[in-house]
């Protein structure tokens, strides 16, 4: 079963990156502590920053100190988790489910991105660890008020 989620997730990112994509420049930010990019998180708990290529788009979420938590890659509801961050294993999709742990929500989930079609939830967990939930929005929300941070 694992080999099939990361065969479609692989075939995932060749569909979306077509010739015109690789003529694209590179992703710049993607990965580093505090990219040269908007803050687009509605939490102030939270830094997240939204990179686009070839119609994906990368949603990195980071901690209040700049410490990479999570990232996604989503197009035409499509969502892959990517291999960075403290909790990248901790990422969960609906095509990627987080693998089952014996942690419970040690508080309710908070939303730290929404855009109006993808929503990022980020529950701390029992353990001390973090899991970041990536999914398509199931409410829309006024696009003057998505991702402006809540005071």
């Amino acid at each position: 079963m694992q080999k099939k989620t990361v065969f479609a997730g692989l075939t995932f990112l060749a569909l979306c990156f077509s010739g015109a994509a690789f003529s694209q420049a590179a992703l710049t930010g993607l990965g580093q502590s505090w990219p040269n990019t908007t803050d687009v998180s509605v939490s102030p708990n939270y830094h997240v920053f939204v990179f686009t290529s070839g119609g994906v788009r990368y949603i990195q979420v980071n901690d209040f100190y700049g410490n990479i938590l999570g990232s996604v890659g989503t197009a035409n509801g499509q969502f892959i988790t990517l291999p960075i961050g403290r909790f990248a294993q901790r990422v969960s999709t609906p095509q990627q489910p987080a693998p089952a742990s014996n942690a419970t929500p040690a508080t309710a989930p908070a939303v730290v991105y929404n855009d109006g079609a993808t929503t990022v939830t980020a529950t701390p967990m029992s353990d001390g660890t973090l899991q970041l939930n990536a999914a398509a929005s199931t409410s829309q929300c006024d696009p003057v008020d998505c991702n402006i941070k809540k005071q």
